[in-house]
């Protein structure tokens, strides 16, 4: 819903931030869901295309990432250095498609020019999810909170522990 709402706003979206509360607090196979499942879904309005299995690549690892890192995650410093790490990596495995679909090859010196190119759309990325970060993380991970315990789920089979 995030990505709608701020639709009107360009690169300056919720949906990074979301994703790494998600994957922090039901672990990484969850967070990786919810980041791909972001991609296919917001993608119904926005318009699905051959960028869409990137973008669930990105959204999923970062979910994924998040969720490996867990309870590091907690305090705001590290939260906020995981959104610009995830606006960065999001910008630079995205711009593998860009290369991808401007030659239809994928060279490095291409791959360079368009992390370049894409530096002040990645800086504004980057600023929103730790604006996102700052304002979502207790509100939503309370309530993520709330769902995993109500409802027990998210809980490792392995340990039988809940993730961390």
């Amino acid at each position: 819903a995030g990505r709608f709402i701020f639709a009107p706003l360009p690169f300056f979206k919720p949906v990074s931030a979301i994703i790494i509360i998600a994957g922090r607090h039901f672990g990484p196979q969850a967070g990786f869901m919810t980041g791909a499942l972001s991609a296919v879904i917001s993608n119904i309005w926005f318009g699905q295309g051959p960028w869409t299995p990137f973008q669930m690549l990105c959204w999923g690892l970062i979910g994924a990432s998040a969720g490996l890192l867990g309870d590091r995650l907690s305090r705001p410093v590290p939260l906020c250095i995981a959104g610009i790490a995830a606006g960065i990596g999001y910008s630079m495995l995205m711009d593998v498609w860009t290369v991808l679909s401007m030659n239809g090859s994928f060279t490095g010196s291409l791959w360079i020019a368009a992390i370049i190119s894409a530096l002040p759309v990645t800086g504004i990325y980057c600023v929103s999810n730790v604006v996102f970060l700052l304002v979502l993380n207790k509100p939503l991970g309370r309530r993520l909170e709330r769902i995993r315990t109500k409802y027990g789920v998210f809980v490792r089979e392995s340990t039988g522990k809940e993730p961390q």
